[in-house]
């Protein structure tokens, strides 16, 4: 049996690796052309390139993975299944749960890993890509002088060029303004040809200028002058140095992004639940006593009443006051001056309570948003075993290996996992479904179809079998037989 153990674990492993490495590959393919714009044209290195791929195929795991595991499930059994395989196995005595026994115990481990890596590697690798990606776009593009037209890449400067050579190495026909003393157009170079170069660190640029002349307006300090003196300077060469700042990757610090509910653990999560949730219940209480307490009209009029005593000797006040009869005994003045008060204090009210609840609105949002990812670690290993127990016997009762059917038939059920589980989560954020039947809800669904599945093959059932159901749907035409009677 051991021997048979190794082989079906080989037979599975190597389609898992394949179906996660092209997982990944179409999942990152995707991510890059969300934020091509953010890092073309930036002159990153490859080391940066490098680092950024890592930590973004790291937090495309959980997506990848389960959709591999079934993939891979479906390929390996269906594959043992249409080779007879299978059916060798089970006239030797040997039924598919024990067939299964060994990659089911590789499964186990494998969503025992899942955890782990969602819980400890992903908020790591979430921290340092979104540290690097504010880091990329605070960069500057790099410096592309095009032909015809001035560019103001570089600082201070103002480049146009009317012609380059193909790999760029020399300029020709070139104007630049010097904007250095922020003066306007008063200082402009002209120049045959030259080269533009940037220095390693990108700190510097070197720009060489060769047969030109500088044309620059000199500044005078008598105001009543209607013109200002002019100077040539012409040169057979001639070198400027510029400074370039925000060319160069400037990391950020990544405990600035720290608190945020995916760069945390299950530990961390759970303090930040915790925490928020006795915001919540403290918030909620300071609205439900604001609503508790008696409204400022009652004050207002309590107040007014006391001061009108002279004009009404006969009213004594209690603690509760009859707003009519007060209204009744007083005169116009007052009664409009209650009135108008009343209106403010409503409209406070109105204003107090509208805070309070976006207020609560927005605390509850920011909590179910923790909630939210403290359970999708769990759903996300579970996910990973659920996938195989619908893949293995999937697969074996189909009996079609290779990447055609069951290439099809993963996709489908991967996408409605992922489009119910994203849309039940999207509601368990806006608080409109309770947070363990939101978040759990695709494992709800697909839990009972990966044991309903694992029993019909493990009991030889026909359940994808198309003449089975056209048989039993010729039982049930009992119009049929009824007809035939009254013929005959």
């Amino acid at each position: 049996m051991k021997r048979l153990h190794l082989y079906i674990i080989k037979r599975f492993i190597g389609p898992l690796v394949v179906t996660l490495i092209i997982s990944l590959f179409v999942l990152l393919m995707q991510f890059l052309w969300v934020y091509l714009d953010d890092l073309v044209g930036k002159g990153l290195e490859l080391n940066i390139i490098a680092e950024f791929l890592l930590y973004t195929l790291a937090m495309l795991v959980p997506m990848a993975l389960p959709l591999a595991m079934l993939l891979a499930s479906i390929m390996t059994f269906g594959d043992l299944g249409e080779n007879n395989e299978l059916l060798a196995m089970k006239a030797a005595g040997i039924s598919l749960f024990r067939i299964m026994k060994p990659v089911i115990v590789l499964s186990i481990l494998i969503s025992a890993g899942a955890f782990y890596f969602s819980n400890r590697v992903i908020p790591v690798s979430y921290k340092k890509l979104i540290a690097l990606m504010a880091s990329i776009r605070q960069m500057r593009p790099e410096i592309v002088v095009k032909e015809g037209v001035f560019s103001n890449d570089i600082d201070n400067f103002s480049i146009k060029v009317g012609h380059r050579t193909k790999n760029g190495s020399m300029l020709y026909d070139i104007m630049i303004y010097d904007h250095q003393h922020d003066r306007g157009n008063e200082a402009v170079t002209l120049a045959d040809s030259g080269t533009m170069k940037i220095t390693t660190d990108k700190r510097f640029m070197i720009l060489t200028l060769y047969s030109g002349e500088t044309h620059e307006e000199i500044q005078s300090d008598n105001k009543a002058a209607r013109g200002y003196p002019a100077r040539t300077d012409k040169f057979k060469k001639q070198i400027i140095y510029s400074k370039l700042a925000g060319m160069e990757l400037e990391r950020k610090d990544e405990s600035i992004f720290r608190n945020q509910y995916k760069a945390l653990n299950n530990k961390q999560l759970q303090h930040f639940v915790d925490s928020i949730s006795k915001q919540v219940e403290i918030s909620s209480t300071e609205s439900s006593l604001a609503l508790n307490y008696p409204a400022p009209i009652v004050f207002s009029l309590h107040a007014m009443v006391r001061n009108d005593l002279a004009a009404m000797p006969k009213m004594r006040l209690h603690k509760y006051i009859d707003i009519d009869s007060v209204l009744q005994n007083t005169n116009l003045i007052v009664r409009k001056q209650l009135i108008g008060t009343s209106l403010a204090s409503a409209r406070i009210n109105a204003r107090a309570l509208t805070q309070a609840d976006e207020l609560n609105i927005s605390n509850l949002r920011n909590l179910n948003r923790f909630d939210t990812e403290w359970h999708k670690k769990f759903t996300f290993s579970i996910a990973c075993l659920i996938f195989f127990f619908i893949g293995a016997p999937l697969g074996a009762i189909i009996r079609k290996g290779g990447m055609g059917m069951p290439l099809v038939i993963s996709v489908i059920l991967f996408i409605f996992y992922w489009v119910t589980s994203t849309t039940a989560e999207k509601y368990v954020r806006e608080a409109a479904y309770g947070m363990w039947f939101g978040v759990w809800f695709s494992t709800i669904i697909f839990l009972p179809a990966g044991v309903f599945l694992t029993w019909k093959a493990v009991t030889d059932s026909t359940v994808l079998n198309v003449d089975s159901y056209v048989a039993f749907f010729k039982k049930l035409r009992f119009w049929d037989k009824k007809n035939q009677e009254d013929i005959n």
